[in-house]
């Protein structure tokens, strides 16, 4: 019995960290990719949001958990169990979702690139984005620097393209642009190498992280099964 509340505390306490691990990457990822992700056209909810709602609630239920386990409370035991398994069947759910939906959330991000170029020069909080985005991964364009040509504010600018696009700032915004002055690669390109390098690792992650709670809900129901009777306040006949 003693064994069993130790190791339930022991994962509980583990649980605890994950959730507040993903809380701390989720502010990261709201703070530092708020506006790439702005970018994109997908109707999905954005991974920041969904990692802070989760870390918050993960935070929350280890916590319980690790209070029902040294209580020895078998109504939250069981709450805790039944949570443990609600996350078991999210992480999942997305896990799969990322395998087998990641070819959509890529025509999403690169529909909202195309946007964002006819948007440029009209919406400011595009533009930043935009601008910030192709600096960051030295891109330009959405498959190349010709389609800035091509855009409204290219055709304004007499087929230039934006600063951000340039490898030095010094002569590269001539009409028609120096393409050796220019960054090679589109951002859609960037985007999708790096996202299909390491959705595999990402989903695998998630799934892993998911059948972890299998060993919470087991320990949990061991627990609540063996709480004494005389902690339920059942009395046993004489």
């Amino acid at each position: 019995m003693t064994l069993l509340k130790l190791s339930l505390m022991a994962f509980s306490f583990v649980f605890w960290a994950a959730g507040l691990t993903m809380l701390i990457i989720g502010l990261w990822a709201k703070v530092s990719l708020g506006t790439y992700l702005a970018l994109s056209a997908s109707d999905y909810p954005s991974a920041p949001a969904i990692l802070l709602a989760t870390g918050v609630a993960v935070i929350i239920w280890g916590f319980l958990g690790c209070f029902g386990a040294a209580t020895e409370h078998r109504g939250l035991l069981r709450a805790y169990s039944a949570f443990l398994a609600v996350v078991l069947a999210a992480g999942l759910a997305a896990g799969l979702s990322a395998l087998l939906y990641r070819q959509t959330l890529a025509q999403g991000f690169q529909e909202g690139l195309r946007q964002a170029l006819l948007a440029y020069g009209e919406d400011d909080g595009v533009a930043d984005a935009l601008d910030a985005l192709q600096r960051a991964l030295s891109c330009c364009g959405v498959e190349s620097y010709r389609d800035w040509l091509a855009s409204p504010w290219g055709l304004e600018q007499n087929g230039s393209v934006p600063l951000s696009c340039c490898r030095a700032r010094r002569g590269c915004q001539r009409s028609p642009p120096d393409a050796r002055s220019l960054h090679p690669d589109g951002c859609f390109g960037r985007v999708s190498a790096f996202v299909g390098s390491n959705m595999f690792y990402v989903a695998t992650a998630a799934l892993g992280l998911a059948l972890l709670q299998l060993i919470g809900i087991v320990l949990s129901c061991l627990l609540a099964a063996r709480v004494p009777a005389h902690l339920l306040g059942i009395t046993t006949p004489r």
